[in-house]
């Protein structure tokens, strides 16, 4: 009577045991499709935010994209019109009011304001460009012809195609002066240390020396001086002497 019991609690325990291990794999077996069904839904969800993303950056990019391209277009567009109205008045100025023997030191500054302009489209809008009139418009000789035409056109135009326009420290000064009786002219820049083509030292230089020299004689002096990298030329003329010695003048 002893065994058939044994065996009956045997098949009852083999049972439950298979019973525990059929529900402990089926468990095991939802966890891990619970799990495959939780990362996916969680890569889903991070797909779904990085597209997010990737749109909201879109907008904000194209935008700002169109406006800079916008405002180089209307840059360009500014400084070419500026340009082209720097250029009539430069060439006005010499087809029809340089072919007089002398002009007024207003009229030359405002050639010469046309002329530094036109250039200066060459320029990065950031270079350091200082330009600047000490005159006394009150000044007699302010308003007589007394300069010969196109005066400072050689040492405004050798300033910018000698200069230094690529370094940190690069910079163009133009500085005219007008006090009492004598006019005054100091052009500066930092020195470019790659040769250029037709240097200062060249037909340019002796050119205006001389042309200098047959209008103006001892009234007028120029020199030129280099020092730690800026080299600067400067003009100087006693408008007081060139009136009473040159008859056509004032």
């Amino acid at each position: 009577m002893l065994l058939p019991v044994v065996c009956i609690i045997l098949s009852i325990g083999l049972c439950l045991c298979g019973l525990l291990a059929y529900r402990f794999y089926a468990n095991e077996k939802e966890i891990r499709e619970n799990n495959l069904l939780l990362e996916k839904q969680n890569k889903e969800f991070l797909n779904r935010i990085h597209s997010l993303e990737l749109e909201n950056s879109r907008f904000n990019l194209n935008p700002h994209l169109f406006k800079n391209t916008l405002n180089s277009i209307q840059g360009y567009a500014f400084r070419t019109h500026q340009a082209l109205e720097k250029l009539g008045g430069v060439l006005d100025y010499i087809l029809y009011d340089s072919n007089v023997s002398y002009i007024t030191i207003r009229e030359e500054l405002q050639f010469a304001g046309n002329f530094i302009e036109l250039n200066k489209i060459k320029l990065s809008p950031l270079f350091d460009l200082r330009f600047r009139l000490r005159v006394n418009e009150a000044n007699p000789f302010y308003n007589e012809p007394i300069l010969a035409p196109l005066i400072s056109a050689y040492f405004i135009e050798n300033a910018f195609k000698h200069a230094d326009l690529q370094s940190p420290d690069a910079f163009i000064s133009i500085v005219f002066e007008l006090s009492d009786d004598e006019f005054e002219l100091s052009v500066s820049n930092k020195v470019n240390k790659t040769p250029v083509f037709g240097s200062r030292g060249g037909i340019g230089k002796d050119n205006i020396a001389k042309r200098l020299e047959l209008l103006y004689g001892p009234a007028c002096r120029i020199n030129y001086t280099t020092e730690d990298d800026v080299y600067t030329a400067h003009l100087k003329i006693k408008l007081r002497d060139v009136k009473n010695k040159v008859p056509s003048a004032g």
